[in-house]
């Protein structure tokens, strides 16, 4: 039989987002398969090192629309390490609180977009009219839809009231009874069995191998969650469940989420039932002292990681991000190689990715004649490095103050 290689984007029905996956088929099977990245790039990571540390919450958190609560929270409790500051209770609360709400958000989105990746449209719409109760709550909490504005550093820009807090209690009984709805859909539904189950299969070996994260991991039996491993902000008071499937495929992702989204019903109603009174923020410095920091939480798609150095001033000397998605795509190929080419599109979207959040280096670049010029990694590091010399710094001379976490 011979072989074929098919171009998976990055233009694609499929894909929400602009990324290249090359296919080599034999027949309708993928023998091979290989990610490209580099199609979105906004330069964010360069931008905040000529932001101050309050203006790059606001940059971080447009990262992603669906995460931007885990990518400001992250940003800020690594910025508070260097700075020596501990929020208040009731501050690590109600970020606590806005990071379950969003990642009812993200698990709900993730589900239309299953059903609809399958053509399983009625799925997809009662899963997108159930998302907007929860959108509709965010704005409430916090004047925003999207992009919540909720984060600064010391603490939260906003408290909540208890009337505000009987409206989340009121509208985690409507979702969840909806939910218990999704979870039989997702374990009796022919239609979800069917295209679901044995699809884009990752072992706990593999897994555990290739780095992978959140609900991809815990989809093959492997119970690791930031919230209770490493618990930041009020999952250090909270019973954290994790919840996990051993089908180790895109039914198992699909029930993970299923699972997770009652496991956040229930930790939102904690969260309300022991809300502490005090501040919701405490006063930090412009300039940051001098070292480096590495924050971590578990966002919707999983473990999300940010790296901060800040020199003396008020802006960060460097900012880095690593997210989930990125964690992710390391199995990608393992997952959709020995599966059918009309597998693909599922397989990717069960791992809920988000490209823009992942990519953030630069393949093309206009040079001074005009005219256009690829750069591979190795050029590109060398241009970051002649680009600070011409601003007088020799990174190789630069002693960096290393901040143990």
């Amino acid at each position: 039989m011979g072989k074929i290689v098919v171009p998976f984007g990055p233009q694609h029905p499929a894909l929400e987002e602009p990324e290249s996956f090359s296919l080599l088929l034999e027949g309708e099977r993928v023998a091979a398969a290989a990610v490209a990245l580099g199609y979105n790039h906004r330069g964010m990571e360069k931008a905040c090192e000529s932001k101050t540390y309050i203006q790059n919450i606001y940059l971080l958190e447009r990262i992603c629309g669906i995460c931007s609560h885990a990518h400001s929270t992250c940003y800020v409790e690594s910025v508070e390490s260097l700075a020596g500051i501990e929020i208040p209770r009731r501050a690590a609360y109600l970020r606590s609180l806005i990071g379950e709400l969003e990642r009812i958000h993200s698990h709900l989105l993730f589900l239309g977009v299953a059903g609809h990746e399958i053509g399983f449209m009625t799925f997809f719409m009662y899963a997108w009219k159930d998302r907007e109760i929860v959108m509709d709550l965010l704005e409430d909490l916090t004047g925003n839809r999207i992009n919540y504005g909720m984060n600064t550093i010391g603490g939260v820009r906003r408290d909540i009231s208890p009337e505000q807090c009987e409206r989340v209690l009121k509208a985690m009984d409507q979702l969840e009874e909806r939910t218990k709805y999704y979870q039989q859909v997702a374990t009796e539904e022919e239609t979800m069995l069917g295209r679901l189950a044995g699809i884009g299969v990752l072992s706990r070996e593999d897994g555990l191998r290739l780095g992978a994260q959140g609900p991809v991991l815990r989809a093959s039996g492997v119970a690791r969650d930031v919230r209770r491993d490493d618990p930041y902000d009020a999952y250090s008071e909270l019973d954290v469940r994790v919840a996990t499937d051993t089908h180790a495929d895109v039914y198992g992702r699909v029930v993970v989420r299923v699972l997770e989204l009652m496991e956040s019903y229930r930790l939102i109603r904690e969260i309300v039932k022991n809300l502490p009174e005090g501040p919701i923020s405490v006063k930090a410095p412009v300039k940051i002292p001098a070292g480096e920091a590495i924050s971590r939480v578990e966002a919707p798609r999983g473990e999300d990681v940010h790296y901060t150095r800040s020199n003396g001033t008020d802006k960060p000397e460097r900012v880095k991000v690593r997210a989930p998605t990125l964690a992710n795509l390391a199995a990608i190929t393992n997952m959709i190689e020995g599966g059918y080419l009309a597998d693909v599109p599922i397989v990717i979207a069960a791992i809920d990715p988000c490209f823009s959040c992942t990519d953030r280096t630069v393949k093309l670049v206009r040079a001074e004649s005009g005219e256009n010029r690829t750069i591979d990694w190795q050029g590109l590091r060398q241009y970051g490095i002649d680009w600070y010399r011409k601003q007088g710094i020799d990174m190789e001379k630069i002693k960096i103050s290393r901040k143990d976490m």
